[in-house]
Parts: structure tokens; C-alpha cells; sequence
């Protein structure tokens, strides 16, 4: 590796953190479904409902294909050298990750058990990350490549919120337990449908305002223009 090799990847440190925690998060997320059991569900089917698992463990699976192509798309490095590569990864995750994972979660949103907050959030989480998939998908193939970068950045801060989500929960069960109770009447269920209704709120909320404030930073800005000597000679009505 050259030394011009090692100060770019070295500019964007945060690369391998963020590939860490996505194995990380595949690795425990996603055994439980290659099982095929029911049994080993991490989220509770709806009684009488068969469809549901099944569909759950294809939404599961596109959605880690997602995860996985989603880290290669947002590597510079990667993207910068290895064109065709980027382009390959990048069809694999809007047909075979973003695009019927999102489909297939408006689906699995609607038939939830976690409660109406929770359901809600499902089927506007699904719908922004189908939208902005599409839109950056749209602008690639009218070439417009800065455009499309930034949709696809977004479409990026959705496809990771289920991992933030599982963070939130655990600092959001912590301080709901106290209050079952008081709070929630003693219903257990009620509150920790509650925590998992405020991780699937905030995280694709948080990631979305990370994402565009970053993209706000980067974005080139105009060159500032002297004022030309004319305009301080003529009269305002004359140069409107």
C-alpha cells in the first residue's frame, strides 16, 4: 500500500468502526432467522397470522444485504477507485436490500403487536427509506451524481436506524422500568412497547439530522464576488 493509499484511508477513520458494528449487529440480529423457528423470533408474530414469519425472515434477510452493500456505497475510497464495484454493490442494495426490504417492512409495520406508536413508526420509517431510495436512485440514472450521492446518504441513515434503534431501547427500558407502576399501571408489555416505540422514533429522526448536517458541511461553497465599482455608482431604481 502506498503511502498516498494510506492517507485516505486514514482521512476516513471512520469506515472500519462503522463496518465493525454492522457485523457486530448482523451477528446477533440475524442467526435466530436462519433457523426458520418461529420459536426463535425476535419479534412476536400476530395469532393466526401465518404470513407473517415467513415475510419477517425475507425482510430480515434483504435488510441485511442492505446493511451490508450500504457500507461499501458510503466508502469513499471504494467508491473513488473502484468504479464498477461501487456501481455492482450499489444495484445489489436497492434490488436486493433496500427496495423489498422496505416493501416487505410496510407489510410487517402494519401487522405489529408492539402497539399503534410502534406501527406508526414502522410504516413512516419504511416509506421515507423506499422515497429517498427511489429518488437516489432516480438521480444516478439521470447522471446527476451529486444529487444521487446525497439521497443515497440518506437512504444509508435509514437503512442503519435499526441498529440505533436496538441502542436506544436500552437506556429507554432503563428508565421506563421504574415507572410500571405508576406510569404504565403495573402493564409490563405497555412499557416496553413504549421503549421500543421511542428507539424506532428517534433513531431514523437522529441519523436523518446527522446526515444532512454533515452534508451541509461538505457541501462546496459559492466563491464570494467583489462588487463591481458600477454598482456603487448606480441608483438603486436603476438597478432593479
Amino acid at each position: 500500500m502506498t503511502s498516498t493509499s494510506r492517507a485516505s484511508w486514514w482521512r476516513r477513520p471512520w469506515i472500519v468502526p462503522l463496518m465493525l458494528v454492522v457485523a457486530a449487529f448482523l451477528a446477533f440480529s440475524v442467526p435466530p432467522y436462519l433457523t426458520l423457528d418461529p420459536a426463535q423470533s425476535r419479534l412476536k408474530p400476530p395469532e393466526g397470522n401465518d404470513l407473517y414469519y415467513p415475510l419477517l425472515v425475507a425482510h430480515v434477510l434483504f435488510g441485511t444485504v442492505a446493511m451490508a452493500t450500504a457500507c461499501f456505497q458510503v466508502w469513499p475510497a471504494f467508491r473513488a477507485r473502484h468504479r464498477v464495484g461501487h456501481r455492482i454493490t450499489g444495484r445489489i442494495y436497492v434490488y436486493a436490500g433496500a427496495l423489498p426490504a422496505g416493501v416487505l417492512g410496510l407489510y410487517i409495520g402494519w401487522h405489529t403487536v408492539a402497539g399503534p406508536s410502534v406501527l406508526v413508526a414502522n410504516l413512516v420509517g419504511s416509506a421515507l427509506w423506499l422515497l429517498v431510495t427511489i429518488v437516489g436512485l432516480r438521480k444516478a440514472l439521470q447522471r446527476r451524481y451529486d444529487e444521487h450521492r446525497r439521497w443515497m446518504s440518506r437512504s444509508f441513515a435509514l437503512a442503519m436506524s435499526i441498529a440505533l434503534s436496538r441502542v436506544i431501547n436500552i437506556p429507554a427500558m432503563i428508565v421506563l422500568t421504574p415507572q410500571v407502576d405508576t406510569a404504565f399501571g403495573g402493564n409490563e408489555e405497555l412499557m416496553r412497547n413504549t421503549a421500543t416505540s421511542i428507539g424506532v422514533w428517534l433513531s431514523p429522526l437522529l441519523l436523518l439530522l446527522l446526515t444532512d448536517w454533515i452534508l451541509e458541511r461538505r457541501k462546496p461553497r459559492a466563491p464570494r464576488t467583489a462588487p463591481s465599482p458600477a454598482d456603487f455608482g448606480t441608483p438603486a431604481v436603476a438597478r432593479l
